[in-house]
């Protein structure tokens, strides 16, 4: 499998939890997003929407969006699972999951901050929008997820997955993370586990699409 993303990408970092969880073996192909890349006609005709990331399968075939791709990953490698086996678990896993992707994410991506600025807004404006929904998604996730272990049990799963890239972009963007005494938790069981030391942003490669 090849895995073409950014190193900082939040969406690129939990599909590397992902693989790293369940201990599956890919290349790493970086997408400069700063320089790009993303929009070159090389990496178009892999994925038309232009954003990270995309998994290359075995197939030949190429996915795209990352909750699509880490579903995909537990069909076809169910062992160890990123979701629990009772319905409703999976449920809760899931919502926390999709706080994070769906309404977290998408407001502090490149292209809605590059917007932001268009429309005239400064840094601190920009900072401010990014803080205030970041806050609002945690404060969500908190209430949400168990109170010891990872996000729900002892094992991580598929909301760790989610969590952890999201924690590094809020430190990214100086967001105060100190009112989050259970999130903190799971970051710092997090710290020390192989899967997450493996995918973390500052072990990745940062070289050009070839």
């Amino acid at each position: 499998m090849q895995l073409f993303g950014y190193y900082r990408s939040t969406s690129s970092y939990r599909v590397r939890i992902a693989l790293a969880l369940k201990g599956l073996a890919f290349d790493n192909v970086p997408v400069n997003l700063l320089k790009g890349e993303q929009r070159s006609d090389v990496y178009l005709a892999l994925n038309p929407q232009g954003r990270v990331p995309a998994l290359g399968c075995d197939s030949g075939s190429m996915l795209v969006q990352s909750a699509a791709i880490i579903e995909y990953l537990e069909e076809l490698y169910p062992q160890p699972p990123l979701l629990p086996a009772e319905a409703e678990a999976r449920a809760k896993v899931r919502g926390v999951a999709a706080i994070i992707g769906c309404d977290v994410h998408p407001l502090h991506n490149v292209s809605v901050l590059n917007q932001l600025r268009q429309l005239g807004l400064d840094e601190a404006q920009v900072n401010q929008w990014i803080a205030q929904w970041i806050g609002q998604g945690l404060a969500a996730v908190e209430q949400l997820i168990d109170d010891q272990g990872f996000c729900f049990g002892l094992a991580p799963g598929l909301a760790d997955a989610y969590l952890l890239p999201q924690l590094y972009a809020a430190e990214r963007f100086s967001v105060d993370l100190s009112r989050y005494p259970r999130i903190n938790r799971v970051a710092a069981l997090a710290a020390q586990h192989p899967a997450f030391i493996q995918a973390h942003p500052s072990r990745q490669p940062d070289t050009p699409l070839q």
